[in-house]
C-alpha cells in the first residue's frame, strides 16, 4: 500500500537582512508512492512561500476548497515558541491533507516545493518550460547535492541512483540556497538558533 509520510519540524529563525528575520521550516517526506520523483527528501520552506504553494495550487484546482493554512496573525511572535509551533503544527496538517488528494499531487508545483530548494519564481519557471531542466531534473539535482539518507546511499550502493552529478557543472542553473546545503535531518551545531 502506497504511503506518504510529510513532518513539518525543527523551526528555525533566519536573518534575511540586519532589520528582518523569518522563521523557516523543514519539510521532510519519506514516501513509496509512485507520484514521487524521490522517495526521501528534506527542504527548507518558510511561511510565504506555503502561501505561494496554496495560491498555486487553489488556481490549478478551482472547483476544489483547499485546506487552510494556520492563520497569519500580526502578533506572531518567533521568539515565542508556542506561537512558532502551533503554526508548524498547521503547516504539517497542512500538507498532510494536500498530499491525500490525487488530483493535487498531479501538479509539478507541489513536488519542486517539498523536493527542492528553488523560489517560487523558479518553480514557476520551471513548470512553464523555461528553463533548461525538466522538474524531475530540478529534483534529481537537488538531491544530489543534499544527499543525506541512508536509504537513498543504499539505492546508490545497489546502482540505483539516477544522477550521480556531484562531478557534474552547475550549468543547469540549478544553485541550491544557502539554507539548503545545511538541510539535514539533524540539526548541524552551526546553524542552531542563537
Amino acid at each position: 500500500q502506497e504511503f506518504v509520510t510529510v513532518l513539518v519540524r525543527d523551526p528555525r529563525t533566519q536573518k534575511e537582512d540586519s532589520w528582518h528575520s523569518y522563521v523557516d521550516y523543514e519539510i521532510f517526506i519519506h514516501t513509496n508512492s509512485m507520484c514521487f520523483t524521490r522517495k526521501t527528501s528534506c527542504v527548507r520552506r518558510r511561511f510565504r512561500e506555503f502561501v505561494w504553494l496554496r495560491q498555486r495550487l487553489q488556481s490549478n484546482a478551482v472547483l476544489m476548497q483547499l485546506p487552510e493554512l494556520p492563520s497569519k496573525t500580526p502578533f506572531f511572535n518567533m521568539n515565542n515558541p508556542h506561537h512558532v509551533d502551533h503554526r508548524r503544527q498547521g503547516l504539517q496538517e497542512f500538507l498532510e491533507k494536500i498530499l491525500q488528494d490525487a488530483l493535487l499531487l498531479s501538479d509539478s508545483r507541489l513536488h519542486l516545493f517539498l523536493q527542492t530548494q528553488l523560489s517560487p519564481e523558479d518553480m514557476e519557471a520551471c513548470v512553464s518550460g523555461q528553463t533548461k531542466y525538466s522538474v524531475a531534473d530540478a529534483i534529481h539535482k537537488f538531491a544530489s547535492l543534499n544527499r543525506r539518507f541512508p536509504i537513498e546511499d543504499e539505492e546508490r550502493k545497489e546502482g540505483k541512483n539516477d544522477a550521480d552529478s556531484d562531478s557534474e557543472s552547475s550549468s543547469s542553473g540549478l544553485r541550491p540556497s544557502d539554507d539548503s546545503i545545511s538541510c539535514g535531518c539533524k540539526a548541524s551545531p552551526a546553524s542552531e538558533e542563537s
